[in-house]
């Protein structure tokens, strides 16, 4: 009789070994038998769960969501203006071990989304969803005099996204140039270059 199957412990064991392939290789590394080989099982076990690498790349996404999210929820009820946009920006920043591999994962993916229009798709909406974040802070803190009034709300919120990212890229090609720290001050010089 063969043995009784927990799908859910099952999965749960294939994100943990599809994170472990990620933080090791990043996207270009990930393969079914990659990940086979990371969980000590065969090629044919994953084919029950995923049919083509496009499917494994999809439940990759997701493991990435998954250890991305709680990073951003702790920063979703921090204060509002200014003092929240710095908060939910360094959140993206390189400030440690789970931050400097979430974010070489995040950088890996870039190459494959730009191969394949409709994971371009994903990531472009996957940014608006983060300027969306960010909107009402910069409104919020353009009424209360934090940002200079006549600052165009898009340009702002623009600035403020590709210098974090930009930050991010530096960090992982440069740690010891742009420690976490460094990083902050950037960031500050560009908050008091907006005000």
């Amino acid at each position: 009789m063969p043995a009784t199957v927990d799908h859910d412990v099952r999965r749960r064991e294939v994100a943990e070994a599809v994170w472990r392939v990620l933080a090791d290789t990043g996207f270009a590394g990930l393969s079914l038998r990659a990940v086979a080989r990371e969980m000590g099982a065969t090629t044919g076990l994953l084919t029950h769960y995923f049919a083509s690498k496009r499917e494994l790349v999809g439940h990759a996404l997701e493991v990435v969501h998954d250890r991305t999210a709680p990073r951003m929820q702790e920063v979703e009820t921090a204060d509002r203006g200014v003092a929240g946009l710095r908060v939910r920006l360094r959140a993206v920043l390189v400030d440690g071990e789970e931050a400097t591999v979430l974010s070489k994962v995040w950088v890996g993916f870039w190459d494959l989304a730009l191969a394949d229009a409709e994971l371009g798709l994903a990531e472009a909406a996957r940014y608006e969803r983060w300027r969306d974040r960010l909107r009402p802070l910069v409104d919020e803190a353009i009424a209360a005099g934090e940002l200079a009034a006549d600052r165009d709300r898009e340009t702002v919120v623009d600035l403020l996204t590709a210098c974090t990212h930009g930050l991010v890229v530096q960090a992982l090609f440069d740690p010891e140039r742009f420690p976490a720290t460094r990083q902050y001050a950037v960031l500050e010089e560009l908050l008091t270059a907006l005000s």
